[in-house]
């Protein structure tokens, strides 16, 4: 992925730039910005680019951000599905992280305009930490705004702990105004904005379980499919680790009374890059039916030869006595932006209203060996 960051994104950036401003220097832009590049991953890619914006944009922040702004592609639909081409405009993102937090009003206008195009929920963090009090309420103000990429900023910018980046620790002790701004969302008509509120619940769940159950139990309470939805996806961490509430408000059994067979892993010994199948069976040994929630757990292998495990969700079930339901899942080892994958044996196991079923082992090696 680093190398979207190439000579010709930059210098799609520089004609961008030049078209707005006429006085924009592409050509030296574009020589600073390829100084060691090569020699960084993405994140520092684009922080070098970023830098090199800083030179020769204009010295004033506000000047640099109307800049910016103008230069601009269309919006992207508010699904979720950044990919690739989005990743160009992750500089400009890091620009106005690190160099607009003493222009606060210039610095959110053109936010609001990046997080359409790509995310500024990794920028719009060091302003909630330097101006709370007044991000805060601009983020109120977005999640009721008519644009979906707003709404969902307004949600996925207050994460307590989003991925790569800082933690919000007063969101992390205090998390009640996140939720106050969670009430606006929770039957948002889009599910890209519904997801960040179903993840921003999960985070707080894992310093303030009680706040999330007592939320959830009251979500639930003649809820819309969305909304379902988003209860159902909040609570997936506390469902994993067995907590008994949680699976209540999803209508799970408690202790069901089942066992499993016919539990196959192929194949077991499986590349970096590729993937391998698990399948099992469950068969009710209780006498009524029973409501089950049903996932497994993965361990991944970490570099340092330790583990993490990692939950997915597979199936909510009524199962009848005596009956046998059949379940697979596709485990992948592909590299993502979010997960790296290292060789090493990885236990697998099933997960059914919390409690956790042991179901193998398949070994993650570098490559295949070649017969001489």
């Amino acid at each position: 992925m680093k190398d979207i960051f190439s000579l010709a994104l930059i210098c799609e950036i520089a004609a961008e730039f030049r078209a707005v401003d006429i006085s924009f220097d592409a050509d030296a832009f574009i020589a600073r910005s390829m100084e060691g590049l090569n020699k960084l991953e993405l994140t520092g890619r684009a922080a070098h680019i970023a830098d090199a914006m800083r030179v020769y944009l204009p010295v004033r922040f506000a000047e640099a951000a109307a800049v910016i702004d103008a230069s601009l592609g269309p919006e992207l639909p508010p699904t979720g599905k950044i990919g690739g081409a989005a990743l160009r405009y992750m500089p400009h993102v890091l620009f106005v992280r690190k160099y607009g937090l003493d222009d606060y009003e210039a610095a959110m206008r053109v936010q609001a305009e990046l997080t359409k195009r790509f995310t500024a929920e990794f920028s719009i963090r060091a302003f909630l930490v330097k101006y709370p009090e007044r991000a805060y309420e601009q983020m109120l103000v977005w999640a009721d705004d008519d644009n979906a990429h707003l709404r969902r900023l307004a949600s996925e910018g207050m994460r307590p702990r989003l991925p790569w980046a800082p933690r919000l620790r007063a969101f992390q002790h205090n998390p009640r105004p996140v939720i106050e701004l969670l009430e606006r969302l929770r039957d948002d008509p889009v599910p890209y904005v519904r997801r960040s509120v179903a993840n921003n619940l999960n985070d707080i769940a894992k310093d303030h379980p009680e706040l999330v159950i007592e939320t959830c139990r009251r979500w639930a309470q003649e809820a819309p499919e969305g909304r379902t939805w988003i209860v159902r996806h909040a609570l997936r961490s506390l469902v994993a680790t067995g907590n008994q509430d949680a699976i209540r408000i999803l209508g799970g059994a408690a202790n069901p009374s089942i066992r499993l067979s016919g539990v196959a892993i192929a194949p077991q010994r499986v590349t970096l890059g590729g993937n391998t199948r698990v399948s099992f069976e469950v068969v009710s040994t209780a006498q009524q039916s029973q409501r089950l929630l049903i996932g497994y757990t993965v361990h991944f292998v970490k570099a340092n030869g330790s583990s993490r495990a990692k939950f997915f969700r597979l199936r909510t079930l009524t199962i009848h006595s005596g009956e046998k339901i059949a379940l697979s899942a596709t485990v992948s080892l592909a590299t993502m932006t979010t997960r790296r994958h290292f060789p090493g044996n990885h236990r697998i196991d099933a997960i059914i209203n919390g409690e956790a079923h042991p179901l193998g082992n398949f070994e993650v090696i570098t490559s295949m060996s070649v017969p001489a």
